[in-house]
């Protein structure tokens, strides 16, 4: 699908490409820049169960480890976000740090120059202040060094790549994933954020807002939720085993 770019659309309208978008945040993210007038390219392995239209999308079928794929999606934008997510297991895990070296080459090749990746706070997991004994000292070390150990390694290698690629990057740290029905005034810091939580709404609205905020262009940069949040207990019975 060819888009058009009209005169009133072209100070406002930016194509962007969303890689993971078939999960819950890539969802979300897609939604919002769809409805904020941008040119969105939804790329997911699954084109047939992506449950949004709209006269602004392009569904592409593509493997983030694809080259071929990846560079056709590529083409032509103005920017990538990356939601890529992968379950945690005992295996090796390199989905995060190939699939992004493959769209950082393509971007080189393409001359686009803003990219904005998803991480996690676990890759540099440090205590909360509200985190208590239970969650900064046994389910934190755990999640982090052993259940979730191959996952956050990979991430480590991604975010290496992306701070090496000369491109104009942000990454992106949230918390523990939750569902929320609407936005809130999330905080965003440089670093590690001090706390346990973050909306996927909150985090796909932020992503949408780096592509109108040079401020966290080469910055790492936490965003954490600070309204309605949930007690750890529904949190681990709801989400804790949920996609990104």
């Amino acid at each position: 699908m060819e888009y058009e770019i009209t005169d009133e659309q072209s100070g406002v309208a930016r194509r962007i490409a969303v890689f993971g978008a078939n999960g819950p945040t890539g969802r979300l993210l897609t939604g919002r820049a769809l409805a904020a007038g941008r040119l969105v390219t939804a790329v997911t392995r699954r084109p047939e169960s992506f449950p949004l239209q709209h006269d602004r999308l392009r569904v592409a079928g593509a493997d983030v480890l694809d080259p071929v794929a990846v560079d056709e999606v590529i083409a032509g934008q103005d920017a990538v976000l990356s939601t890529l997510g992968v379950p945690a297991g005992k295996e090796p895990i390199t989905t995060y740090s190939q699939g992004t070296a493959t769209i950082v080459a393509a971007m080189r090749r393409h001359a686009v120059r803003r990219l904005a990746v998803v991480s996690s706070s676990g890759v540099d997991p440090q205590s909360y202040s509200d985190g208590g004994f239970l969650f900064n000292r046994v389910l934190l070390p755990y999640v982090t060094r052993v259940a979730g150990r191959t996952l956050y390694d990979d991430m480590r290698r991604m975010e290496q790549l992306v701070g090496d690629s000369g491109l104009d990057w942000t990454i992106v740290r949230p918390s523990g994933l939750y569902h929320r029905p609407a936005p809130t005034d999330y905080t965003v810091v440089d670093g590690h954020a001090d706390g346990r939580f973050t909306a996927r709404v909150d985090l796909a609205a932020y992503l949408l807002a780096l592509l109108d905020d040079d401020r966290h262009i080469h910055r790492t940069v936490g965003i954490i939720t600070t309204t309605d949040t949930p007690t750890l207990l529904r949190w681990l019975r709801t989400e804790a085993l949920a996609g990104r």
